[in-house]
């Protein structure tokens, strides 16, 4: 437990300065505001620092009525290491201005009460998270929409593109398309900045199991940690996003977790490794049975089934989600589950199987979500499906499958559930679907349909209203 007492002797010996304040609005982005260390003080951690939540995306509208405070939690300290001046971050929570009543919408606090809701239903102690971060290093991107223009252009040293490139020195060294796999240099050319960030991220605290360069031969990289408590697990993800930006961002380059900034290139993705536990053991494990999964893990796989469809509503939430979500790929399509299935919405990892360590891998997900929110949203399905008693396994429902889906005859696929092609199915799903979420007040009634309305209003219908620079090649001398 840490003490403020704890935290001021770290400020004492490592010279702080600053304190920045950090919280994420509803769509998953952080925002900061940064104080003198000295003014951190226990006033401050009971009464918190107050904003204007008016200007925040999801946030209370009007300025009428923005008035919040931001409540830091100081087991999250951290020695930021890519500010100037010696600064301590600390992750917050939102907060009522006055009352200091959680604020209902808050992510971080979404994500708490969804943890409760798993002990107070009696099923688990705690669930356990490992996300896996994809991504792109890239050594340029510039873009611009207007009305009369919309093109992006990307560069990378590692890309077979640049093999005719006139660099200072081309020593060739290219990776070919979909061919960077475990790439060995010279081809792998990143491999001391993903070192560099994973030493980063050690020194925050988060353990990281490994790293090596993903298929996308220019620049696509993965780093994955070790299970993490569902709380801890989505700061560490916010802490490892915007770790990876800044020693990118150090080195001359730029980190993103698009799904598909690539045309016919492999697509990022953010997999979910988790698990229920239970005085140390896993719940999703007996010896025996299918895969080595329990009853308890095939009702929480069936949860994910039964509500896949609205869950990529938010583990899912770009338009740009979608153009990853396609046939030809790892990335799944089909709303299904099987032993070391790569092309199923669920995995069942072949390489884990202990009664400590049984787990599930949901592999539809990407980093444009909320990590607060759809690591809830899928325990909140998961629970849902344990309380319903949805096993996935009875006939006709969701698999198992262990063959690669994307093989079998055409009769054979239309029997096996696909996920939305697009983000207003999605969202069209969680709007007709989102009743388990409400559970325990977990989430709201009043997030879910801010969330879809921003998300169409600002996103999909942006999107589609604009022409696309490919139809010029298809349509202007029609």
């Amino acid at each position: 437990m840490v003490t403020l007492a704890d935290l001021l002797r770290l400020f004492d010996d490592r010279s702080i300065e600053m304190v920045d304040l950090r919280f994420v609005d509803l769509f998953g982005r952080w925002h900061h505001v940064t104080i003198p260390s000295v003014r951190l003080d226990e006033a401050l951690l009971v009464n918190g620092i107050p904003f204007d939540s008016s200007s925040i995306p999801g946030f209370k509208g009007g300025v009428q009525g923005g008035d919040m405070v931001v409540i830091p939690d100081i087991s999250t300290a951290w020695v930021d290491p890519f500010y100037q001046h010696p600064t301590i971050a600390l992750i917050c929570n939102v907060a009522e201005a006055g009352t200091l009543v959680p604020f209902q919408d808050d992510p971080r606090t979404v994500a708490q009460r969804a943890e409760a809701l798993l002990r107070e239903e009696k099923i688990a102690q705690q669930s356990m998270w490992g996300p896996e971060f994809e991504f792109y290093v890239f050594d340029k991107i510039v873009y611009q929409n207007d009305i009369n223009i919309a093109y992006y252009r990307i560069d990378s040293e590692e890309a077979d593109w640049n093999t005719g490139a006139e660099e200072g020195a081309n020593l060739g060294a290219k990776i070919s398309r979909k061919g960077g796999y475990h790439a060995m240099p010279p081809l792998d050319k990143l491999a001391d900045l993903r070192s560099e960030m994973s030493r980063r991220i050690e020194e925050a605290g988060i353990p990281v199991r490994y790293h090596h360069h993903e298929v996308g031969g220019p620049g696509q990289s993965e780093i994955e940690i070790n299970l993490l408590p569902l709380e801890k697990a989505a700061d560490a993800c916010m802490l490892i996003r915007y770790i990876t930006r800044m020693v990118a961002q150090q080195r001359g380059k730029t980190v993103t977790y698009m799904p598909k900034p690539l045309y016919n290139e492999a697509g990022s993705g953010m997999h979910f490794h988790q698990l229920l536990v239970d005085e140390g053991n896993s719940l999703f494990y007996e010896a025996g049975q299918y895969a080595g999964l329990s009853t308890l893990a095939r009702y929480y796989i069936g949860g994910l089934m039964r509500h896949g469809k609205a869950l990529l509503g938010l583990t899912n939430p770009s338009t740009n989600s979608y153009k990853r979500l396609v046939p030809g790929f790892e990335a799944p399509i089909s709303l299904c589950y099987g032993l070391a299935n790569r092309s199923a919405a669920v995995r069942i990892p072949k390489y884990v199987d202990s009664q400590r360590e049984k787990r599930i891998e949901f592999r539809p997900p990407d980093g444009t979500c909320n990590v607060y929110l759809a690591m809830a949203a899928q325990l909140m399905a998961g629970i849902d499906g344990i309380i319903n008693r949805i096993d996935a396994a009875e006939p006709g429902c969701y698999g198992p499958f262990d063959v690669n889906l994307y093989a079998l005859p055409p009769e054979e696929r239309q029997r096996v559930g696909t996920l939305p092609t697009s983000l207003k199915e999605a969202l069209d799903a969680l709007e007709e679907d989102h009743q388990f979420l409400l559970r325990g007040g977990v989430f709201s009634e009043r997030m879910i349909q801010v969330w879809i309305e921003t998300k169409m209003r600002l996103e999909y219908e942006e999107v589609r209203n604009r022409p696309h620079p490919y139809e010029m090649s298809l349509y202007f001398d029609h």
